[in-house]
């Protein structure tokens, strides 16, 4: 999420803003210390190396299926998080059809945020999953809002194009310690994410879930973004905690 929607706290499957200044040096080696690309890792976070994922367009479909990032046609998420400008709310749905790129297709995610029921941003998200059962994250179409009107596209970007690359948003093992790359667009989308924790508890409104992986998601160009999300098998992401403010899942349906 970006723009007023960032600002505000509301995140959902995936962020990607670009900043004008960089994370902290040691701050980020302290991170990257404490992380390893792990075993079977398609898209390996490491900063002193060109990024190429290991994946091509013919070993992707838009059908995904990972347990922890399940994607079926006609499901849909609704979220809420309270902030200190009001009550944010986040609807994810999964759209019919999907989008040609990079040489393959991607499944159709739409997500909305809205604060106190005024529209903060619009986007479409393409994922697509390879045979191993990776979840991959492909690009985005994000619009910004104020007052109803459209006020701008920051964030937008989509894989093969000014050199922009997919990352993994769900790995088909996650192991404590994994580093991956979420997305990648030099200097525009560079959000990675760390597997904290395996075998969580999560209470949220939409209920109990047990057996939920932990990660922490930064970005190697905003060091304002760190967020920790929790991702359920059957369910998806579940909460996104950062700071003070959580946003829930309060319901789902079509899974």
């Amino acid at each position: 999420m970006c723009a007023a929607a960032a600002a505000s706290g509301i995140a959902l499957l995936v962020s990607g803003c670009a900043a004008s200044t960089s994370p902290d040096p040691e701050e980020l080696a302290s991170e990257l210390a404490t992380a390893t690309t792990c075993s079977d890792n398609p898209a390996p976070f490491d900063p002193t190396r060109p990024y190429q994922p290991d994946v091509e367009p013919d070993e992707l479909h838009p059908r995904v299926t990972n347990p922890f990032l399940p994607l079926p046609v006609g499901a849909r998420w609704v979220y809420r998080a309270v902030t200190p400008d009001g009550t944010e709310r986040g609807v994810v749905s999964v759209k019919e059809g999907s989008k040609d790129l990079w040489g393959t297709r991607a499944r159709i995610v739409r997500d909305t945020a809205t604060l106190d029921g005024e529209l903060l941003e619009d986007t479409f998200d393409w994922f697509a999953e390879d045979e191993d059962g990776n979840a991959w994250y492909m690009g985005e179409n994000t619009t910004q809002y104020e007052g109803g009107e459209p006020v701008g596209h920051e964030g937008s970007w989509k894989s093969g194009v000014r050199g922009a690359l997919p990352g993994v948003v769900m790995l088909a093992d996650p192991q404590p310690g994994c580093r991956y790359r979420q997305e990648y667009l030099a200097g525009e989308a560079e959000d990675w994410a760390r597997v904290v924790a395996l075998d969580q508890t999560v209470t949220v409104a939409a209920g109990t879930f047990t057996g939920c992986i932990k990660t922490r998601e930064r970005s190697a160009i905003d060091p304002d973004l760190d967020e920790l999300k929790y991702f359920c098998p059957g369910v998806g992401l579940a909460l996104v905690e950062e700071g003070d403010i959580r946003e829930e899942l309060i319901s789902y349906s079509g899974l």
